[in-house]
């Protein structure tokens, strides 16, 4: 559903993404870990059309994002580490201008702004201007635009960022229930116990290239650790760099 091949992207002599490639299938959670500074969020903007690669290919839905962008654009949800937001748009304004930018059936638009609200717990607050909404609130209402269009992938920076315990368990539960509906989710996540938890394969970031990708299991038995949490794993294989940056808590 989501197949990255070879993706490069320099800034001047530097090299932010260097040779990436990953493959998310229909009803997968990816997650996409790697200290600070490692390539995540410019190869999730590369996937998401916000920035052109150097060299590589990137699918969505078996179209060239670079031969097809709009018809890759639109099966591809996006739900950015900080989102824009009209703030003078209700939550309802702001699902059916977001509908709108997708060319939704006008039929089918109300109905389906009530599901997700209602899905992300915000229906009591459709009529609210979002501008009165807490930071997690925000947050469940980007999310309910990213999968408003049905899109058939989704890409995800820093899902859990500002949410509270009841709101990140919402999130993971929405998330899988999404995933079993068929949806691939390329999640980019520093909250290691969030990958490990909700996670179906991992590939691992570091200066701009993949180090190792498989299942939690797999990765265990790369790092030689068969009995341990992810922290430990993701240390040893990436030789403890980003220690500090890493967060695991929700």
């Amino acid at each position: 559903m989501i197949a990255v091949e070879n993706l490069v992207k320099r800034f001047g002599s530097f090299t932010a993404v260097d040779g990436v490639s990953i493959d998310v299938a229909p009803g997968q959670i990816h997650g996409f870990l790697g200290p600070n500074g490692a390539g995540k969020t410019t190869s999730i903007r590369m996937i998401a059309g916000l920035l052109k690669p150097d060299a590589g290919r990137i699918l969505v839905n078996g179209h060239d994002l670079a031969v097809e962008p709009e018809a890759a654009k639109a099966a591809l949800g996006f739900i950015p580490d900080r989102p824009f937001i009209y703030e003078k748009l209700t939550s309802g304004e702001f699902l059916r201008f977001h509908a709108g930018l997708y060319g939704m059936e006008e039929r089918d638009i109300d109905e389906r702004i009530k599901e997700m609200l209602d899905i992300f717990e915000l229906g009591r607050w459709q009529h609210e201007l979002v501008e009165s909404f807490s930071h997690g609130m925000k947050q469940r209402l980007v999310m309910s635009a990213a999968f408003l269009h049905r899109p058939r992938a989704v890409l995800v920076d820093e899902p859990m960022v500002g949410l509270d315990p009841r709101g990140a368990k919402l999130i993971k539960a929405v998330f899988r229930r999404m995933s079993e509906n068929g949806v691939a989710i390329l999640m980019s996540t520093h909250t290691l116990e969030v990958a490990q938890e909700m996670c179906d394969r991992i590939s691992i970031i570091l200066k701009g290239a993949i180090i190792a990708h498989g299942t939690v299991e797999e990765l265990r038995s790369m790092a030689g650790t068969p009995d341990e949490e992810l922290t430990p794993v993701f240390l040893k294989l990436t030789g403890g760099s980003g220690l500090q940056e890493i967060d695991e808590i929700v």
